[in-house]
């Protein structure tokens, strides 16, 4: 059983990954198994996460089985890996550090980073040490985005895909990188990484996402702050349109999955570059609004 210690509990995701892992408060079917939570630090409140929040989860998660530290660096000997769960982006580059040295496997909750240059620093460090890092949206592996890629030759080959999700904005990380990235990592799961530009229109009630890759398809994101909210994708294939709202009931137990497997195996099921270009793409989409033009995605990053 691999012993997981998890930092930062201002995301649901500390007390939700929990249940799963450790069998408690959720029914069998979306047990993960292979996997415990012993361990876990906080952190200290912030625009993420109350005082008063961060004390219910406490209270929560020792009502797991969840032993509170008072640092992260006690969770070094104490656990097999580590999963960063500060919502905040920004934060994950210095929070990785102590458990890269140590040799930890790490889940690095979306975003991976709030910067291209965190990004590749994380990347680096870990690379450096042979420690595996996986970061990922649970909307990556929704059972309906999975059906497409795992359907190739029904469908065939996906040409272009428009993705949709809430699009919140929060004062703790910067426009797209707090929710709209739920619809990015569902583009990317579909199209692979390659793009090559993008331009985004923003306002108040929505963002809106084009990409261009490299090879000519078109992908789409919408970002949704007015009117129905919901998180789904129409993917052009080469035999037949598929259309799918996400159910998102099996979304944490998908993810975890994943997580579990690579804990064990010590191989991300994702290609370090895809991700840094999902980062790159939100950046520069950011950008894009902020300058009105297309803005080119660096094609080595």
């Amino acid at each position: 059983m691999i012993r997981v210690g998890i930092v930062g509990f201002d995301t649901s995701h500390a007390v939700e990954f929990t249940k799963r892992l450790n069998h408690v408060d959720v029914s069998e079917e979306y047990w993960v198994r292979g996997a415990r939570v012993v361990a876990g630090y906080p952190g200290e409140p912030s625009p993420a996460a109350s005082e008063e929040l961060l004390n219910e989860r406490i209270e929560v998660l020792r009502r797991y089985g969840v032993k509170i530290v008072d640092s992260p660096e006690s969770l070094i000997g104490m656990v097999d890996a580590v999963m960063i769960e500060y919502n905040e982006g920004a934060k994950h580059l210095e929070a990785s550090k102590p458990f890269i040295e140590a040799g930890l496997p790490l889940f690095i909750d979306k975003p991976l980073a709030c910067s291209i240059d965190d990004a590749k620093e994380i990347y680096r460090l870990a690379e450096s040490r042979g420690v595996p890092v996986f970061s990922a949206s649970s909307l990556r592996y929704a059972v309906e985005v999975q059906k497409v890629k795992n359907s190739v030759d029904e469908v065939g080959r996906v040409l272009g895909a428009d993705t949709y999700s809430p699009g919140m904005i929060v004062p703790f990380n910067p426009g797209l990188f707090f929710y709209v990235i739920h619809a990015i990592e569902m583009l990317y799961a579909l199209m692979g990484r390659g793009c090559r530009m993008v331009r985004c229109f923003t306002e108040e009630r929505w963002d809106f996402i084009v990409g261009r890759w490299v090879d000519g398809r078109i992908g789409v994101v919408r970002g949704l702050r007015h009117g129905g909210w919901g998180y789904g994708f129409t993917a052009f294939c080469e035999n037949k349109v598929v259309s799918a709202t996400i159910n998102t009931a099996y979304l944490y137990t998908e993810l975890l999955k994943k997580v579990v497997e690579m804990f064990k195996t010590g191989k991300p099921p994702i290609d370090p570059k895809e991700t840094l270009e999902i980062i790159a793409f939100t950046e520069k989409a950011m950008e894009s609004a902020r300058l009105g033009k297309d803005v080119e995605v660096p094609r080595e990053i």
